[in-house]
C-alpha cells in the first residue's frame, strides 16, 4: 500500500494517476483523432529495466502520454492498438520520461504529470525563454541512471519540439555510461493535433502516427559520442538528409485525409 519508487513517489498514487489520466486522454488518440501504431510488438519482449526510448518531439505532453498508452496496451497483448482503455487498470509503474524541470513546475497539471513519471532535469542551454550556457548537473545524470536501473526511460534527445534540431550530447553520454537497450520511436501528427503544450486539442480528425523501431545497435565501448549522435539522428529521422520537399499530390492527399476521415468511436 505504501510502497515507493526510487524517487519517493507512492506507487498506489502513481497507479491511480495513470489510470485517471489515461482514461481522460484516451479519445485524443482513439476518437477525436486516430493514432496509427507500427512495431509495438517489440515492446512486449523488452526486459523490465534499463531500456531507453529515444524519439523526436512535437508537443510537451501529448507525445509521452501517447507512449504510456501504447506501451501498456502492448504489454497487455494489444499489438499496434490501444482499443479498450482497460489495459491501464494495471499499468507498468516503472516508466519514466525526461523533462525540463522548468516545464514540470509551470502549473498544477504539469506537477501532477511529473508525479506520474517525470525525471526532471535542468536545461543547460535554455531557461525562461532565454539562451544560457550552464554546466550539466551530475545529479540529473544520476537520476536518469536511477530511472534506468528501476525501469524504462523515455527521452527526447533534441530537447525541443522544433524539428531537425541537433541532438544534445547529454543523451550520448548517458548511453555510453549506462549502456541501455535503445528503442527509437518516430512520431508524427501531434503538432497538427494539439497545441504546443499538448494539453489542448487544436484540430480533430488528424491521423497521428507512432513507429517503434528495433533496438539500435551501439558499440558502447568503441563508438564516439559523435558517432552515437549521428545514429540517433538517423534513427528518429531527424538527420538533415530527411529534409525533403513533399510532392504536391502527396501533400494534398494528406490534407484531404486529415479533413475528411471519419473515425470509429
Amino acid at each position: 500500500m505504501f510502497k515507493r519508487n526510487p524517487f519517493g513517489h507512492y506507487l498506489i498514487l502513481k497507479k491511480w494517476l495513470i489510470r485517471y489520466l489515461g482514461f481522460m486522454t484516451h479519445r485524443r488518440y482513439r476518437g477525436f483523432n486516430e493514432l496509427k501504431i507500427e512495431g509495438s510488438e517489440i515492446i512486449k519482449n523488452l526486459p523490465d529495466t534499463n531500456v531507453l526510448f529515444i524519439s523526436n518531439h512535437q508537443t510537451y505532453f501529448a507525445d509521452v502520454v501517447a507512449m504510456f498508452h501504447v506501451f501498456n496496451a502492448s504489454l497487455k497483448g494489444r499489438i499496434d492498438s490501444i482499443k479498450n482503455v482497460g489495459y491501464l487498470w494495471s499499468p507498468k509503474l516503472n516508466i519514466y520520461y525526461v523533462a525540463a524541470k522548468e516545464t514540470m513546475k509551470a502549473g498544477l497539471l504539469p506537477r501532477i504529470l511529473a508525479y506520474a513519471g517525470s525525471v526532471s532535469i535542468e536545461r543547460t542551454w535554455r531557461e525562461g525563454g532565454k539562451e544560457i550556457n550552464r554546466q550539466v548537473k551530475f545529479s540529473d545524470i544520476t537520476n536518469i541512471g536511477t530511472a534506468l536501473d528501476d525501469g524504462w526511460v523515455i527521452t527526447f534527445p533534441q530537447g525541443t519540439t522544433q524539428p531537425f534540431r541537433p541532438v544534445r550530447k547529454g543523451t550520448a553520454h548517458i548511453i555510453k555510461r549506462y549502456q541501455p537497450i535503445i528503442i527509437p520511436i518516430v512520431i508524427d501528427g501531434f503538432r497538427r493535433s494539439f497545441d504546443k503544450k499538448g494539453l489542448m486539442i487544436k484540430k480533430r480528425g488528424i491521423l497521428q502516427s507512432m513507429i517503434i523501431k528495433p533496438p539500435l545497435e551501439i558499440d558502447y565501448d568503441n563508438e564516439s559520442v559523435e558517432d552515437i549522435l549521428e545514429k540517433i539522428q538517423y534513427a528518429i529521422e531527424q538527420h538533415p538528409t530527411f529534409l525533403k520537399v513533399i510532392p504536391k499530390e502527396e501533400l494534398e492527399a494528406k490534407q484531404k485525409l486529415d479533413v475528411t476521415r471519419q473515425w470509429d468511436f
